[in-house]
């Protein structure tokens, strides 16, 4: 060994700190409710968190009531008793996840309450996306983890998370800040990005008006008077996810909210959704849930029926 290597060996080395440490997880779902559910309550020794997909639900924590429309998220702390229920008779999805974690600053998000930004969501999304490539889907208690699992989807799970959690603390200084009033919007929010997304969320509502007909990129570019290759590029941008996919995945997520909801058979929900044929409507739902609209209504009734014999929410005891 050269005197160098010796002298390389004796560096200090740095330990680096965490803020958030997730070492174990409970549940983690992704619920498709009736318009007429009601969660009757719960209390348990860790941590939740509940998030708003779809609809609007009203929560109880203790003895506070909170709204949660789309893209609102609430912490339920350790012990503390919540229960909710959908409301204005909307059918809601909801993602809940519960886990351990010890470190002081999880007390900061002891009853908060808050809405996502783009960049929330997507880790989120994140979060669900390798929750499912490292558990069996639906998930289920106790989790199940999959013998095909690609390599390190535990651990991207519990980096993602950690990560979603700092991300909402430190959304939680920024406004807190000195001059939280008068700041200037971050990168994120610059002219041309708002502009951007904008347009964006402008070509998402003219999509959702017209989910009972088949829309082309040709349609789109010609309302919005923009080229094909800058339209693509601005909502990948904006929703990390291509105009078609945006638009097949709003098709697919109405019909199953019209199944939920009772509101047709299958010939007529692929006839309102502007599908050519049941036949064409039942293999694109299926490539997109894994199941046929009529497994996937059956999938609805039994957990809603199960869940109902139980007298709690879907979810097994803590």
């Amino acid at each position: 060994m050269t005197d160098g290597q010796t002298a390389l060996d004796r560096l200090r080395r740095t330990v680096l700190e965490q803020t958030i440490a997730i070492p174990k997880i409970i549940t983690m779902y992704y619920f498709e409710y009736g318009t007429d559910y009601v969660f009757p309550g719960e209390r348990h020794d860790f941590w939740e968190f509940l998030y708003v997909d779809r609809g609007e639900i009203e929560v109880m924590a203790d003895d506070a009531r909170h709204v949660l429309t789309q893209g609102m998220i609430i912490f339920h702390r350790p012990n503390e008793y919540h229960r909710f229920r959908a409301a204005r008779g909307k059918a809601p999805n909801l993602i809940v996840m519960t886990f351990e974690c010890r470190s002081k600053a999880m007390q900061r998000f002891c009853g908060r309450v808050c809405r996502l930004n783009p960049a929330e969501h997507q880790l989120l999304a994140r979060i669900v996306q390798e929750g499912m490539n490292a558990f069996e889907f639906p998930f289920r208690h106790p989790l199940v983890r999959r013998p095909d699992a690609p390599i390190g989807s535990e651990q991207l799970l519990r980096c993602y998370l950690e990560a979603f959690l700092i991300q909402l603390l430190r959304k939680e200084d920024a406004a807190a800040g000195p001059d939280a009033a008068d700041a200037e919007p971050s990168a994120l929010s610059s002219p041309a990005q708002s502009a951007n997304r904008e347009l964006a969320d402008r070509v998402i509502r003219y999509m959702d008006e017209r989910l009972d007909r088949p829309v082309s990129l040709d349609d789109i570019c010609r309302a919005f008077h923009i080229s094909k290759t800058r339209l693509q590029q601005l909502f990948k941008q904006a929703t990390g996810e291509t105009v078609m996919a945006y638009a097949a995945k709003r098709r697919i997520e109405r019909a199953k909210v019209m199944i939920r909801e009772n509101a047709d058979n299958v010939t007529e929900i692929a006839r309102k959704l502007g599908f050519s044929s049941v036949h064409y409507f039942s293999r694109a739902f299926k490539r997109a849930t894994r199941m046929s609209p009529s497994e996937y209504a059956r999938t609805v009734k039994v957990r809603l029926r199960t869940a109902q014999e139980r007298g709690d929410g879907g979810e097994p005891p803590a």
